[in-house]
């Protein structure tokens, strides 16, 4: 059964999270980010971090709550 279906994309609220490695940010943030050796980022569909945390679980508790629906990246 194939029915068409429209999607509104308008307002996308998707966003993506992955995982950064410390040494490849900049020292101002590997210095806020102490013994860790990895930071989670969430980034919008246009690549733009939004922000930066410590664990997998936070990042994407962090999206659901702003009403953004989180994909992981691998």
């Amino acid at each position: 059964m194939n029915t068409p279906i429209e999607l509104n994309t308008e307002g996308d609220r998707i966003v993506y999270v992955k995982t950064v490695e410390v040494a490849d940010l900049p020292s101002d943030l590997r210095d806020q980010a102490g013994d860790l050796d990895q930071l989670y980022a969430v980034h919008d569909s246009d690549g733009q971090r939004l922000a930066l945390v410590a664990d997998r679980k936070l990042a994407f508790v962090l999206a659901r709550q702003n009403d953004m629906s989180p994909v992981p990246v691998h």
